[in-house]
């Protein structure tokens, strides 16, 4: 991170979080999924994995949960250095690192894991800032991945708490949690209007099935799925 770099980093969304220009900003998927960590019945002294940290805006509600350690892993440089840079601010004993499941894995157990990956259908090559929101063409290029190893990321009892559109395919992740051998289930929900990403995409949305021509809005949905003691 260049000297230039943190100068220009930005307020996100809610005030206190900061973020390098490129990386995703804290809004409405952030938010569900850091209020419904918060009251999901973290045990005290946790360790909690936030993949997909971005600016590392739940990783710091996670630090209001009590646990012990937190770590936060994404795979784009600028996200691990805004997120660096806000548990530094905060003095926080947050880990961040840069990687995928092998990187968070290798810093593993964990008693809970919450994510927020990219989820919109769209057919790119998942490169430069649109990685931040680019699932590939079915929206699943990384919750797929995610969804089939969490279970290898948490201890016996652990939890995880993964976050995304509609337009994924919710049924999907359930059915993939639950055949890792997972409890599964939503347990938070929103809807919201599209924004400019969703916008951009929704005639391909409407084209594919996902969406009803004409929708603008979508509904956000975090699913839990909890791995048996």
């Amino acid at each position: 991170m260049s000297p230039s770099e943190t100068v220009r980093a930005e307020r996100a969304t809610r005030p206190g979080v900061l973020r390098l220009p490129g990386v995703y900003a804290p809004q409405a998927d952030t938010w569900l999924l850091a209020d419904t960590l918060r009251t999901a019945g973290v045990p005290d002294g946790a360790k909690i994995l936030d993949y997909c940290t971005g600016s590392g805006a739940v990783a710091l509600a996670a630090a209001d949960c009590g646990a012990s350690e937190i770590v936060a892993v994404d795979v784009s440089t600028r996200a691990v250095a805004s997120a660096w840079l806000n548990s530094w601010w905060r003095r926080l004993p947050i880990r961040v690192a840069r990687g995928g499941l092998d990187v968070a894995r290798r810093r593993g157990p964990y008693d809970v894991v919450v994510a927020n990956p990219p989820y919109v259908p769209i057919s790119g090559d998942g490169t430069g800032q649109s990685r931040n929101w680019d699932g590939g063409p079915s929206g699943r290029r990384v919750v797929g991945p995610l969804c089939r190893q969490v279970r290898s990321l948490l201890r016996p009892g652990g939890f995880a708490l993964i976050v995304h559109s509609e337009v994924a395919g919710i049924a999907h992740t359930v059915g993939e949690l639950r055949a890792s051998g997972l409890k599964a289930a939503p347990v938070a929900r929103t809807r919201i209007p599209f924004g400019p990403v969703m916008s951009r995409q929704s005639a391909d949305l409407a084209a594919s099935g996902l969406i009803e021509l004409g929708q603008n809005w979508e509904e956000l949905v975090v699913i839990r799925g909890d791995r048996p003691d």
